[in-house]
């Protein structure tokens, strides 16, 4: 019976454990190792739990020790990987209680996820200073909160999980002060068109924005009493820092190939330079259909899919990821935007002849006088092939199913041309005869 070891049991680790268990488990002996308490926690719904949107954290973890085991893998929690011989094939690993585990292996998938990136200031250590990745943190913060003495929170970080954040504290009661060096919110995935109205619909709902400042030191004696940035100072109560994440190689640093930031090289089978050895998830590149080149895109739909590609290759049937354009989404006080591939900004850092066309026009005929909202649309594409780079979509509306398309064709190299006379449907109920989509399209040079 051959012995797959999966180190690390969330998202991409738990997709490969339940693809071999559902698909291969009779032949195949499964263990999984992980060093936190619990598995398959949705980190996107941190924020809805934080501030109230959800009642209770029961839907947020869609697998357990005991639904693994139930399928009949060996289940490790609170057990931490020490050490690999990727000679030998055997993992090492400690539990909570110091028992050693020394689990040989014929295939290793690594799942070992990412580490919140720490600023190194001053008062990191302080009390009230948190960071937001594991469920724990996220219990932390929501206790926290409930203490009547915290009226002001600093978020050090305006990406997606520092503006939902933000959104959280402000449906809790507290004031939410966001700090973030760029110019704008959510500038790794957006071009300013859409972020400015971001930065305006948080602003009208409290949260005071902090843009093109830079953290310098977080001051206190035990817990945190002001933030200092290079444009002042801040009295605050709680500092919750969001400036990104890391992968988690440290492993297999030494052994495997690893990418520009640290990464684990793979190939389309999620196979690193190492045969029998697999890496997924946030710990592992993904290949990039708008760059045509590896990359990095922390996003659990990767990590899922990677998870998925690697446990049928780690059972014997060849299967290849086809790549990932980084689709995603956000809604924050109702206002939703979603993007894919590559913005403007991205794309010309590139090195592509990178131009757009844009469009905003209400989502029904404007005899529809309620629950017709605007919706902004611009489609990134370059100037020599006509390939679509990218897209970004943001609207009042639910807009989020348009994306799905563009991520089609930013993976099969539709150009801009062919998006022109593209089929879209027409009923009133849903949209316009000359829909922003196609008026965007045509609009293209």
């Amino acid at each position: 019976m051959k012995k797959i070891v999966i180190v690390g049991g969330n998202h991409a680790g738990t997709a490969a454990a339940n693809t071999i268990l559902d698909q291969y488990g009779t032949n195949h002996e499964v263990t999984v190792i992980d060093r936190n308490s619990n598995i398959s926690y949705l980190g996107c719904g941190t924020a809805l739990w934080i501030g109230g949107q959800i009642n209770s954290t029961e839907g947020l973890f869609y697998s357990s020790k005991e639904q693994l085991e139930a399928k009949g893998a060996n289940v490790h929690l609170e057990s931490e990987v020490k050490d690999i011989n990727f000679e030998s094939k055997e993992v090492l690993a400690i539990t909570k209680d110091g028992k050693k585990i020394q689990q040989p292996y014929d295939k290793l998938i690594l799942a070992t996820g990412s580490l919140p990136v720490p600023p190194k200031i001053k008062g990191i250590e302080l009390e009230n200073v948190y960071y937001v990745k594991l469920f724990q943190d996220a219990q932390k913060i929501y206790k926290a909160l409930d203490n009547e003495a915290i009226k002001n929170v600093a978020v050090i970080g305006a990406g997606y999980i520092g503006v939902e954040l933000a959104e959280a504290i402000q449906r809790r009661g507290k004031k939410a002060l966001l700090f973030e060096a760029s110019p704008t919110t959510l500038s790794s995935y957006y071009d300013s068109w859409f972020t400015k109205d971001m930065d305006e619909n948080l602003a009208k709902n409290g949260v005071e924005l902090h843009l093109e400042e830079t953290l310098q030191e977080i001051q206190g004696e035990q817990k945190v009493s002001a933030l200092v940035t290079d444009k002042g100072n801040y009295e605050v109560d709680m500092v919750i820092v969001s400036i990104g994440f890391m992968p988690n190689t440290i492993l297999g640093a030494n052994h495997l190939h690893t990418f520009k930031n640290g990464a684990y090289q793979v190939n389309f089978n999620q196979e690193t330079n190492i045969p029998d050895v697999y890496a997924v998830g946030d710990c592992a590149t993904v290949y990039n259909n708008a760059l045509e080149s590896p990359a990095y895109i922390a996003l659990a739909t990767n990590a899922v899919r990677s998870g998925i590609v690697a446990a049928h290759n780690a059972c014997g049937t060849a299967l290849e990821s086809i790549g990932v354009q980084g689709s995603n989404g956000i809604s924050i006080f109702g206002y939703n935007m979603v993007s894919t591939g590559l913005n403007v900004k991205a794309a010309q850092a590139a090195g592509f002849d990178a131009t757009y066309t844009e469009y905003e026009d209400l989502q029904k005929l404007d005899f529809f006088k309620e629950n017709n909202h605007p919706v902004k649309i611009r489609i990134v594409y370059d100037k020599t092939s006509r390939r679509i780079l990218g897209a970004q979509m943001a609207s009042f509306e639910n807009i989020s199913m348009g994306i799905h398309m563009f991520s089609l064709a930013v993976s099969e190299k539709v150009t801009i041309d062919k998006l022109k006379l593209l089929d879209l449907f027409f009923l009133p109920h849903f949209n316009q005869p000359y829909n922003y989509i196609t008026m965007a399209a045509l609009a293209a040079e």
